[in-house]
């Protein structure tokens, strides 16, 4: 029996859905992601899929950031640039704009800046134990996957948009429960994104799954930099 987990940022922490050979085994709540991966280690967990930046390069924009965008459309908007490690070692978002655009020649916004915390975060992880069975993914890039690789879904916060990726893990066969328990307070998107990112990490199990860039790139450590879907 094969066990994966998606993980996705929510407002208290970070959500993970987890599945058995494919289909929905549970929903859980934490405050950090290190806890997630340590109840994994204890486990058998196979592939944890995590909706955020893992792999940072030493210059330049990720290829993974600049494909997504492109293979989005007018989805494009969900796709942060991620810039180079030394963008994040910044403390302050001033000093962190600045660097961005000595080492690209472009600015860095607030919103792609929110993310320094838990993308701080997730990259540790990395470096320990178990640390190479995690993947990125980018959610909406797993959607677009599901319905077929050419539907325009209707937005995650939508109530259509809910509707119609609830539906496509259904057919999936990831039917997620009416009751989720705690993990029910998390926002709707974030636990269908979580869903999403399962389903990739499934998908990666079985060798199915596809990475932008395809083949992926290396950060300085040789591990791979690329959205799997």
């Amino acid at each position: 029996m094969v066990t994966v987990l998606g993980i996705d940022a929510c407002p208290a922490g970070w959500l993970a859905v987890g599945l058995r050979d494919g289909r929905f085994a549970e929903a859980r709540a934490v405050t950090t992601l290190r806890s997630l991966l340590a109840g994994a280690a204890a486990g058998s967990v196979a592939v944890v899929a995590v909706d955020m930046p893992l792999g940072l390069l030493d210059a330049g924009w990720r290829r993974a950031d600049t494909e997504a965008a492109a293979l989005l459309g007018p989805r494009r908007g969900t796709v942060f640039r991620v810039p180079p490690r030394a963008v994040w070692q910044e403390e302050e978002y001033d000093d962190a704009r600045r660097r961005c655009r000595e080492l690209t020649g472009a600015g860095l916004s607030r919103q792609t800046w929110g993310l320094a915390l838990k993308l701080r975060e997730a990259n540790a992880c990395l470096a320990e134990p178990g640390g190479d069975r995690l993947f990125e993914v980018h959610p909406e890039v797993s959607f677009r996957a599901l319905a077929g690789g050419t539907a325009l879904l209707p937005r995650k916060k939508s109530w259509a948009g809910q509707m119609a990726r609830r539906s496509l893990l259904a057919a999936a066969g990831i039917v997620l429960p009416d009751d989720l328990g705690d993990a029910g307070r998390t926002p709707p998107d974030d636990v269908l994104d979580a869903a999403a990112a399962a389903w990739t990490a499934h998908r990666i199990t079985l060798g199915h799954a596809r990475s932008l860039p395809d083949p992926p790139e290396r950060d300085a450590g040789g591990r791979p930099v690329a959205i799997w879907y």
